[in-house]
């Protein structure tokens, strides 16, 4: 066997090196946590799914859309949800809406504009139809009053500065009487019902988190 030429050492070397790159070709991936791998297996697509639209925050009205909200937020939230009812040309209830939202609290609106609505509200109230009112939890405020409503949110465990994502949007005001179509199908209760004895009321025990004893 006559021994190879230095030029045929180098040409078969080149062949070699060729087959084996086309043979361990290498793939490129991104991880979730943005992590760059190469393999030279292709990369499965699991991630292929549309993405979700839950986030579109309250398009569609009524409750606000706690599942986009910090963790902490939300459980507050939860535990004691925040209404507004207003009217119409209403400057006492622009003021506490704007209150709401610069302090960043995920309310439901409420709005008081027809003879049904006012009737509504004096059920909820116990007689009384004015607004705004503002129910955090069970507790009801009746009236604006900036100093009022802010204790009563420190209370909750409400942040005192805005912690809604970016993406968040309010949901769209709805009318009072919706809340109450329910009812209708709750069998006619008689003309006129005995009332029921007030429960007594209890002042709740101040503390050093709730200085003002307040109770919802």
């Amino acid at each position: 066997m006559r021994p190879l030429t230095a030029l045929q050492l180098i040409n078969g070397f080149a062949a070699l090196l060729l087959a084996g790159t086309a043979q361990a070709q290498l793939y490129r991936s991104v991880g979730p946590d943005g992590r760059v791998t190469y393999s030279d297996r292709p990369p499965a697509a699991a991630n292929n799914r549309p993405a979700s639209s839950s986030a579109s925050g309250g398009a569609g009205g009524g409750a606000p859309d706690n599942a986009s909200l910090p963790y902490e937020l939300r459980q507050i939230a939860q535990r004691y949800p925040v209404t507004l009812y207003v009217s119409k040309d209403c400057v006492p209830c622009n003021s506490g809406r704007n209150l709401l939202i610069n302090r960043g609290v995920p309310f439901s609106e409420k709005t008081v504009s027809t003879n049904e609505d006012i009737d509504a509200l004096q059920r909820l109230t116990g007689g009384e139809g004015s607004v705004p009112m503002l129910t955090i939890g069970g507790q009801q405020l009746k009236g604006f009053s900036d100093a009022d409503w802010s204790q009563y949110l420190d209370a909750a465990g409400y942040p005192k500065t805005s912690q809604l994502p970016s993406s968040y949007r309010p949901p769209a005001a709805t009318p009072l009487v919706t809340k109450q179509a329910a009812a209708a199908a709750v069998p006619a209760s008689p003309a006129n019902p005995e009332p029921e004895p007030a429960s007594p009321s209890i002042a709740p025990e101040r503390s050093i988190s709730n200085p003002a004893g307040i109770r919802f």
